[in-house]
């Protein structure tokens, strides 16, 4: 394997813009005397927006058990903490993947 200069770069700069996102949040909110509705409105929404990018592609790509995982993961969800949640949609795609559907 031979060391390749251009994706070391690319990998450093990559990694200088994380950076400079994640600590340029902070010193804004660190900065800042009180935090306005909006903005706290919409960093409100940032878990929500999280959880659907990971969660979509799982639903709309995936096959027949992530679907029925999903969907008992949410009713399962609405009832219990998230820990049974987890529990019950693995419990799906064992049976489901178990029983070779």
């Amino acid at each position: 394997m031979e060391f390749d200069l251009h994706m070391a770069l690319v990998i450093l700069a990559a990694a200088a813009a994380t950076f400079a996102t994640r600590i340029g949040g902070y010193i804004l909110i660190t900065r800042m005397k009180s935090i306005p509705p909006r903005m706290e409105a919409a960093l409100n929404a940032v878990p929500a927006a999280v959880l659907t990018t990971l969660v979509a592609p799982a639903f709309f790509i995936g096959g027949w058990e992530s679907k029925l995982a999903l969907i008992v993961a949410l009713f399962v969800g609405l009832r219990v903490s998230h820990s049974w949640m987890l529990v019950a949609a693995w419990i799906v795609v064992m049976i489901w993947r178990h029983a070779g559907v």
